[in-house]
């Protein structure tokens, strides 16, 4: 038996012909607050600052564009 390799989805603009679509999933949370930011540069990756009571506690990060 072999193991299969599983592939990542294609970046839709490499695909050349296809017709390009953006597939959203819908969530739904229980919380305590919400808030909305945009990520910041931050060396090679992204930053997000949050409010300082929320040192500690549990977050879920959802990109929605």
């Amino acid at each position: 038996m072999t193991a299969r390799k599983r592939e990542k989805n294609p970046d839709p603009s490499s695909l050349v012909g296809e017709p390009q679509f953006i597939r959203k999933t819908k969530f739904e949370i229980y919380g305590e607050e919400m808030i909305e930011k945009e990520v910041k540069q931050s060396g090679n990756s992204g930053r997000v600052y949050l409010p300082p009571e929320w040192v500690g506690r549990r977050v879920k990060i959802i990109r929605i564009d």
